[in-house]
């Protein structure tokens, strides 16, 4: 498996032409193949191109800090004097003896003095210059950063939550092998995660959805619940467009979820309509409600909703519930300038693309649930009930 540094050393050898032509071509055929692996060359010339740019703002800063210290060094010009038993010319051509000193410049002194003179105002113009195209490039590289943390092909700000570190509890650390057959010996500590979003069943046999945007880039996942639930995942499907991702569950030691307590809903909500969302922007379960503020997402996608509830980095991919306790949506993004205007991808789009996947494999297990069990009940038991189903992706990279 490749690591991010293999990642560089092979785009940097690529762009300086160091590849052999097998090697070059075979690169070539892998960016036209997976938008995945272009993105991330993409991501590298942009990153490599403003740290070069800065490079060489930085040289040009230096060139003229030793030209301006050369000025202030001409404007003392070194002092000489001459014997005071040096002979000088009378006019009546007769020598005599100098009683002041001499002061002399030489050539050189007096090429930087007319330098200074005649581009004084030239160069105080060209250091202002390069001192804000220096802040402009670290205001760039933060600009950059930030857009690495939150890629988004959607126009919006997703929500795919950035970890520092897995925070696990003391039995976490020290699982041992029973999993695997040998009891009594230790496992090594798993490998920290880069990002995190939200997922939830889709089907009782083991699949799940997210946000497409969540698992870009991924090399493995992880699905944690309640209760210790620990299951690793793979990506099955991913629709783009949608911002829609399905998982599939495979560890041997999975034995289902059981029935589903929720429907997914192929129709409409209505507009005005109560809605509830679960999510993971920390490591505890966080709960949301608000309303079904419009019938289209940003700049009018009918494929999203708009609605009024505060969501934050880590709740992408979430559920998005009616007041029965059905599926309408999943949880997207939000508007960059307005906090609770969330956006969430319709589920009926989610139905659409179920329905495709099974009819090219019918025998793929895509068995939605269709009736829910929670409708008539109150919020604390729907919440219960519901968050058996819910679950924080993390992603390996």
């Amino acid at each position: 498996m490749m690591t991010e540094a293999d990642y560089y050393a092979l785009f940097e050898a690529y762009a300086h032409g160091e590849l052999a032509g097998p090697a070059r071509a075979n690169l070539e055929a892998r960016l036209a193949a997976d938008p995945a692996l272009a993105l991330r060359y993409a991501d590298f010339t942009e990153m490599t191109g403003t740290l070069r740019a800065y490079g060489q703002r930085q040289t040009v800063r230096r060139q003229l800090s030793n030209i301006h210290a050369a000025m202030l060094a001409a404007e003392t010009p070194e002092e000489t004097t001459r014997p005071a038993t040096a002979e000088e010319p009378t006019e009546a051509g007769k020598l005599t003896h100098s009683v002041n000193p001499m002061l002399r410049i030489s050539r050189t002194e007096r090429r930087l003095r007319d330098f200074w003179n005649g581009h004084r105002a030239t160069m105080g113009v060209a250091a202002s210059v390069a001192v804000l195209a220096v802040f402009a490039t670290l205001l760039g590289l933060e600009m950059y950063r930030a857009a690495k943390a939150q890629p988004s092909l959607y126009g919006y700000t997703v929500l795919r939550r950035e970890v520092e570190r897995i925070k696990k509890s003391q039995k976490d650390l020290t699982l041992t092998l029973n999993q695997f057959g040998r009891p009594g010996i230790t496992a090594p500590a798993p490998k920290e995660s880069k990002f995190s979003g939200t997922g939830f069943a889709l089907t009782s046999d083991g699949y799940l959805v997210t946000s497409f945007h969540v698992i870009q880039g991924a090399d493995s996942l992880l699905i944690e619940g309640r209760d210790q639930q620990r299951y690793h995942a793979e990506p099955v499907y991913s629709d783009v467009k949608h911002d829609l991702a399905i998982l599939r569950i495979t560890d041997k030691k999975f034995n289902g979820f059981g029935r589903l307590p929720y429907a997914i809903k192929a129709s409409q909500a209505d507009l005005g309509e109560r809605v509830f969302t679960l999510g993971y922007p920390r490591e505890d379960v966080v709960y949301g409600e608000g309303a079904l503020s419009a019938r289209s997402g940003f700049k009018g996608d009918t494929a999203f909703y708009q609605v009024s509830i505060p969501v934050n980095p880590g709740n992408s991919g979430g559920p998005l519930l009616d007041e029965r306790g059905n599926l309408i949506g999943v949880v997207s993004g939000r508007q960059n300038d307005a906090q609770s205007a969330a956006f969430a991808t319709k589920s009926s789009y989610l139905v659409r693309l179920v329905d495709s996947l099974a009819a090219a494999k019918p025998a793929a297990p895509y068995h939605l649930p269709r009736y829910g069990q929670l409708a008539g009940t109150g919020r604390p038991y729907q919440v219960k009930k519901l968050q058996d189903y819910v679950f924080i992706v993390k992603v390996f990279e």
